[in-house]
């Protein structure tokens, strides 16, 4: 009964907008996995992306456990994938709701896009659409009071209500909070980004978009925009939306925009999702910053 008190006592704060990312979301979650969860999330109204990112996580640890079933056959009790899907589960799931271009073809369980939407879907079928019913629908998904429970649980630690960073509603904010939405989305050679027909973006081209979001023009390339400044002074703390730049002067090569507590949000390198590193993250040489919103 305890800890069915205490996953009905957080079901209240699982209401209203979406929820922004907790620093445990930023560092547990892999970005590729993040991008998904609040992708399928939105097929869903009502349904929170980090309900979504708890069931990942309890399930197989964002597809990174080892375990019987996760990347192939099957767990005793017969679920497969990341999500832990029972066969004929998964099956009438994708046929009653098939997943959004971008997974495997014909939809496969153990395919994390196919896997995080059918999730979505099964949960919203069950009762999560409009947040009406969240305990039932993961009562649904495992049916098991501690489980809901832990789920609930483990979301609450994904989710932050409280903003972070900049003042709401500055440019900076609001480059920041786009840039978070374009998480898992892949780096694209001159990608300008899914509103200009393109999948994904290249660092410049994701850094200008988020300034873009925040009524900014900025160049279209990292140098360029290195030049644009203004440059925040050498040795004076960096702010969150501070664009850091990586290469050498007048061989800008990368781009990244600081979001604070010494991480960045940028596009590293082909075959890489966006994602969010340490600023000084080991790839060129860090040269300096600007502050666009200056």
């Amino acid at each position: 009964m305890a800890a069915a008190a205490g996953a009905t006592s957080l079901l209240s704060s699982f209401t209203g907008d979406a929820s922004r990312l907790s620093a445990t979301a930023l560092s547990d979650i892999p970005a590729g996995y993040l991008g998904l969860y609040r992708q399928a999330a939105t097929t869903c109204p009502g349904l929170d992306w980090s309900v979504l990112a708890a069931i990942g996580k309890i399930e197989t640890d964002h597809g990174r456990s080892s375990l019987p079933g996760v990347h192939s056959g099957a767990n005793p009790a017969g679920a497969r994938g990341p999500m832990q899907f029972l066969t004929p589960t998964f099956r009438q799931v994708v046929a009653r709701h098939p997943p959004p271009p971008g997974g495997a073809r014909p939809p496969s369980p153990y395919n994390p896009h196919d896997a995080i939407h059918s999730a979505a879907a099964y949960l919203c079928d069950s009762g999560a659409r409009g947040g009406r019913h969240l305990h039932r629908a993961v009562f649904t998904y495992n049916r098991a009071s501690w489980y809901v429970a832990q789920v609930l649980q483990q979301a609450h630690t994904y989710r932050s209500n409280r903003p972070s960073g900049p003042a709401p509603g500055t440019a900076a904010a609001q480059a920041i909070d786009y840039a978070r939405g374009q998480l898992g989305l892949p780096y694209i050679w001159g990608g300008d980004g899914p509103t200009a027909g393109d999948p994904g973006f290249d660092c410049s081209g994701l850094t200008k978009a988020a300034y873009a979001a925040a009524g900014l023009t900025l160049p279209r390339t990292a140098e360029q925009q290195f030049a644009r400044g203004p440059h925040v002074i050498k040795g004076r703390r960096l702010e969150p939306g501070d664009l850091v730049f990586y290469g050498s002067i007048g061989r800008i090569g990368h781009v990244g925009l600081y979001i604070g507590g010494g991480q960045m949000i940028h596009a590293p390198r082909r075959g890489a999702p966006i994602q969010i590193s340490p600023y000084r993250y080991g790839g060129d040489r860090y040269v300096g910053a600007t502050r666009p919103a200056e």
